[in-house]
């Protein structure tokens, strides 16, 4: 027999999302952006969207859990991309 413990939210689906920190829109998975989190593209787990998200061109980033049913929001970790246009001083 599985035991629940009664005090864990039950959430079946949770969204991984990568959100631009500075515009608020979330990565489609057409690889545009959205201010729709319901049209973000779920990685599936954090670490998989960090690493992801490293490697875009773009700044400040956030890795949330999107809960539909209640559109909540749940910020999980952040960090840098690689940037616009960024080059390395000489």
């Amino acid at each position: 027999m599985r035991v629940v413990r009664g005090n864990l939210l039950a959430c079946l689906f949770m969204n991984i999302l990568i959100e631009d920190a500075e515009k608020l829109e979330y990565l489609t998975s057409s690889n545009l952006w959205t201010k729709n989190a319901a049209e973000g593209k779920n990685f599936g787990a954090t670490g998989v969207a960090f690493d992801f998200a490293k490697q875009e061109p773009m700044g400040r980033f956030n890795i949330v859990c999107y809960i539909p049913q209640s559109k909540q929001f749940i910020n999980m970790n952040h960090g840098r991309g690689k940037g616009i246009g960024e080059t390395s001083a000489a």
